[in-house]
């Protein structure tokens, strides 16, 4: 069965448009608060949000469709994805969701949904959700007396700081630290720099004064210009850019250079194997994570398991292989130890943790392997279906050969926007740069 509505990470699309309308929402709703309605108990479902204008809306539909169906609706308002999935197990919650668009513009939103394990759901719960909500939803609406209830939960924001805080090694603080913390203006504009300030760094807060429209806007993991001129600006020791709901992050060592999901994965595996904390004799990555962090985990004995892009994927391939270290390169670090999706602060927190363990600055410490040179581009399509044209299977396949031995090409349909991403990566950067260049222009011919 094809999805209709979900997509490699929940519900997204322009707020007011379909499918991001609030009748969508509302069945939703209503379809995935009857699938997890089970037992007596009075069912519950927790809600988290971004920093988005149209977060209103949806979360409004979203509540009228939960209480029409019986569920009793805890609302956090504004607090990252991964609060929401560590609170959704935290309060025994039957559902969580989260309303985002992470790092898409403010435009745009989205809902993510966790179980009462406080992980994404399957691709076959979310088909289930699907096939009810275009079929069926009349028939269960709650009895007038068993309505849900909503209320909102006043400290949730402070639950989460003190579940960050207890993943950051007891006998360590980050005292004479001065940390740039860019939130986005997003769902972390609290939270991350109570935390970071809390264990003692000196923080020096950019896009922390959303305004609805704001979000992602120039600043935050998807626009690192803005961390990188502030660390270099005030000679801090690290740089941390979240993304709209602080799932993901990128850092930045003392001299303001970018450091990416792969050396992340590779300072944790090294910290964490060393002491004897790495599980699955390796991390998992993604088809895009650089073959640098291939061989760099070789030459420390560790193995890269690679998984389908999108860090519900990665989460899959921990569980299959007893992994507790996974991620990927646009900074979606997955540390099973703590949390159950990603979550950048905690990410942030252990490359601080190794910094302050090892007495090294972020450029020693994070800069573990060279990267191979590797291309990406994005070419959006208005229309049809162009990786199925033969004009782009051509060049896609001419491009494998040109890097047959030395390098790679992936060429795949973004799951959440009209995009076709284009990757190359190998020994000869100019070849790269060819094969992506000539299969860009076969998209454009065919869409």
């Amino acid at each position: 069965m094809s999805r209709k509505f979900f997509g490699t990470d929940g519900i997204r699309g322009q707020a007011n448009t379909h499918p991001m309308t609030p009748e969508v929402a509302m069945k939703v709703g209503m379809a995935a608060g009857r699938i997890f309605t089970r037992g007596d108990h009075r069912n519950r479902v927790v809600i988290g949000k971004d920093t988005r204008l149209s977060g209103y809306m949806v979360e409004n539909a979203l509540v009228a469709g939960f209480t029409s169906v019986g569920m009793d609706v805890f609302q956090f308002g504004p607090l990252p994805t991964p609060a929401v999935a560590m609170l959704t197990r935290s309060l025994r919650a039957d559902l969580g969701v989260m309303i985002s668009a992470s790092h898409n513009v403010y435009t745009d939103n989205g809902i993510k949904l966790f179980g009462p394990d406080g992980r994404k759901l399957s691709d076959e719960t979310e088909l289930k959700i699907e096939s009810l909500m275009m079929n069926g939803l009349e028939n269960g609406l709650a009895p007038s007396p068993k309505i849900g209830r909503a209320k909102r939960i006043d400290d949730a924001l402070a639950r989460y700081i003190e579940l960050v805080k207890a993943t950051f090694p007891r006998k360590l603080r980050l005292d004479g630290l001065r940390v740039v913390i860019d939130c986005a203006n997003g769902a972390a504009y609290k939270a991350a720099p109570a935390v970071l300030w809390e264990l003692g760094a000196e923080i020096i807060p950019v896009g922390v004064e959303p305004n609805g429209v704001n979000i992602n806007l120039e600043c935050g993991s998807t626009a690192p210009s803005a961390m990188c001129e502030k660390v270099r600006e005030v000679r801090a020791d690290l740089g941390i850019a979240l993304d709209g709901d602080a799932d993901r992050v990128v850092l930045a060592d003392e001299r303001g250079q970018i450091i990416d999901g792969d050396q992340v994965l590779a300072l944790i595996a090294q910290s964490w194997s060393k002491a004897g904390k790495l599980r699955g004799s390796g991390v998992v990555g993604t088809v895009m994570s650089n073959a640098g962090l291939e061989r760099c985990l070789k030459s420390m004995n560790l193995t890269l398991a690679r998984a389908s892009v999108g860090d519900r994927y990665v989460i899959e391939e921990m569980g299959k292989g007893g992994f507790n270290v996974g991620g990927e390169q646009s900074g979606h670090i997955v540390l099973d130890d703590f949390c159950t999706t990603g979550d950048g602060l905690i990410a942030g927190l252990q490359v601080l943790a190794a910094m302050v363990n090892e007495k090294k600055a972020a450029s020693e410490a994070c800069h573990l392997f060279e990267p191979l040179p590797q291309i990406l581009k994005n070419v959006r399509f208005k229309q049809g279906a162009p990786l199925e044209s033969d004009l782009v299977k051509k060049a896609i396949e001419a491009g494998k050969k040109k890097l047959e031995g030395t390098g790679r090409v992936l060429v795949r349909k973004s799951g959440t926007e009209p995009l076709i991403r284009i990757m190359a990566e190998g020994d000869n950067e100019t070849l790269v740069q060819a094969v992506v260049n000539d299969i860009a222009a076969a998209v454009v011919d065919a869409s």
